[in-house]
């Protein structure tokens, strides 16, 4: 419980141990801590503990929403306060990498490290979407699934036998509450402070981007990595907006690198 409200938590498969290395893991709009289930429990078995959450309104976690970006990274504050979390590396995806970037400057140095995970510094939302997502129409589902992978992955192209990652994204959506939707893509588009949240992180960063990302391409994430000191780039080839689950070793990999520090 946090605020008087549920919170869905998932950990990897591991006891959450709050003297172990933590880093938390933020989903974006729409969606909930199962986007990270490789990432989660990789991670976990490596060392680490893992908090994958659920913010209010989504998954496990009650409503409402948090209508802010900023709310929402004091949000993950509290819940580590509550938690006994001294100190932890964030990672974010989309909405949730300004979650995590808001929340580590918020942080200082309790912020051991930064992932962040097809973003840009300014996440505008088309309109069509913001006003579909508001009407709980299904076009706005629509929209984020065909933007969010690339070529191959649309084409079927996946590890497991049988799995079609576009259905897979499809049906997390559709199983979302349509409000918590549209007042994140909201938060997304209202958010204006990514760069000087920028200036302010001093832990090591990465941002991990997909070449093939339509929503969040890499090219306009550019100013947020020349604002974080030291930060580096990551591009997946091949890889969507959904690199999570496009290139799961590889984002692995990247956060194992941030979670080390």
């Amino acid at each position: 419980m946090l605020d008087s409200r549920s919170i869905g938590i998932a950990t990897g498969g591991r006891p959450f141990d709050p003297h172990l290395p933590v880093i938390v893991l933020v989903h974006g709009a729409g969606m909930d801590h199962t986007v990270w289930a490789y990432q989660a429990r990789a991670l976990a078995h490596r060392g680490w503990s893992v908090l994958a959450v659920d913010l209010p309104g989504h998954g496990g976690s009650a409503g409402p929403a948090l209508d802010s970006v900023a709310a929402m990274a004091g949000w993950i504050w509290r819940l580590l306060d509550q938690l006994g979390v001294a100190r932890a590396a964030l990672a974010g995806h989309s909405m949730g990498s300004l979650v995590a970037l808001e929340a580590a400057a918020m942080g200082g140095d309790r912020t051991t490290g930064l992932a962040l995970l097809g973003t840009v510094p300014q996440m505008a939302v088309h309109p069509t979407m913001l006003e579909s997502a508001r009407a709980g129409d299904h076009r706005v589902i629509d929209m984020m699934v065909g933007w969010s992978f690339g070529r191959q992955s649309l084409l079927g192209s996946v590890g497991t036998p049988g799995g079609y990652l576009p259905a897979g994204a499809e049906r997390l959506l559709e199983r979302g509450d349509r409000q918590s939707l549209a007042s994140d893509l909201a938060a997304c588009a209202t958010y204006q402070d990514a760069l000087a949240a920028a200036a302010r992180v001093a832990c090591p960063t990465r941002l991990i981007l997909g070449a093939e990302d339509k929503m969040t391409t890499p090219a306009k994430a550019a100013p947020l990595a020349r604002a974080i000191a030291g930060s580096r780039t990551i591009v997946l080839p091949g890889a969507g907006h959904m690199m999570m689950q496009e290139a799961p070793g590889a984002v692995t990999a990247a956060l194992t690198e941030i979670a080390r520090a």
